[in-house]
């Protein structure tokens, strides 16, 4: 157990036995989690994996709802819409903030509608070329890039996507011209880079760790700050040339703006319980991430850092808002 854990979540059981006997009653219901994503993808995953153990510490079963669409903004808007008592919870994702930058007429303000209850987990993107490929690094991407100006492209799971906006933002840093070409999902992108359609692909672990193990496929560089646990000898961007590159997708539990501070903070210390449950780490790195909750104070900083971050990429690429 990290001393990090332990402080989070000492501070969050402190918060929780002070908590008056009207919010000691809550919660009296199920709870209800919505994500919007497809069923059994990773966003549903982790829900499912929270919210098992949270049911246990509530004594109230926790269900899992998809709301698929519009990049998980319909989810976000129906939980936006909900009246703040504790029972309607959205499983965020990084994609929470991307859209906050990307969509011009969004229902939901991405950070003011929600009460930010806890981080969960937080996994980098891959760079990943096909096993046979001649780029044999990072740096032969950046090489390829600067000598044929725009003849470098790279496939994501589809416009406005954080892979897409991590490539984007690489260019912005690398000073390199890069061109886009979006897919419809994560397994469209492989496939055509399996195919040979685009010399690289930027995607999440759990998209392409099947074919890295089966020799088809090679990663170059990964995204985080730190090297990733499932892959220690590939190095990350950072090391590679683009100092302070840091691009990670995360998920964390979101609440109605208005929610009961009380109910917050209780959320807060059974998510830190249920974060350190062995089966619960387990399972969320085997999708690649790395378990890790936080106070609201500094999900919701985090947040507001992510959006800012993405409006800035999205203005200076150029890229249309929907």
């Amino acid at each position: 157990m990290h001393r990090r854990d332990l402080l989070t979540l000492g501070a969050a059981l402190g918060a929780s036995a002070a908590l008056p006997a009207r919010a000691q009653a809550w919660p009296e219901r199920p709870i209800k989690i919505y994500q919007g994503f497809a069923p059994g993808g990773n966003a549903d995953a982790i829900a499912r994996a929270v919210g098992v153990e949270l049911g246990k510490t509530l004594g109230q079963p926790v269900v899992v709802e998809s709301q698929t669409g519009a990049g998980g903004t319909i989810a976000a808007g129906s939980v936006a819409r909900a009246k703040p008592d504790g029972y309607t919870l959205l499983l965020a994702t990084g994609g929470h903030a991307v859209a906050g930058a990307l969509y011009q007429h969004l229902p939901y303000k991405t950070v003011a509608d929600f009460e930010a209850i806890s981080t969960v987990t937080f996994f980098p993107f891959l760079v990943v070329v096909r096993a046979d490929a001649r780029l044999r690094s990072f740096g032969d991407v950046l090489e390829a890039a600067r000598a044929k100006p725009d003849a470098v492209s790279y496939g994501s799971a589809g416009i406005g996507s954080t892979h897409h906006l991590a490539g984007e933002l690489l260019a912005k840093m690398a000073k390199v011209p890069l061109l886009h070409v979006p897919y419809r999902g994560d397994a469209a992108a492989v496939t055509a880079l399996l195919s040979g359609d685009v010399p690289f692909i930027i995607a999440p672990p759990t998209a392409v760790m099947s074919n890295i193990q089966a020799g088809k496929l090679r990663a170059l560089a990964t995204t985080g700050p730190q090297r990733w646990p499932g892959l220690p000898g590939v190095p990350t961007v950072a090391e590679q040339g683009v100092p302070g590159y840091d691009v990670r997708s995360w998920a964390g539990l979101l609440a109605p703006a208005g929610t009961p501070r009380p109910i917050v903070d209780r959320l807060n210390a059974d998510t830190q319980k249920a974060l350190l449950a062995p089966a619960v780490r387990q399972r969320l790195e085997d999708m690649g991430g790395e378990a890790r909750g936080s106070t609201p104070d500094e999900m919701k900083t985090m947040v507001t850092r992510e959006l800012e971050k993405w409006t800035m990429v999205v203005a200076e690429s150029q890229i249309p808002r929907q």
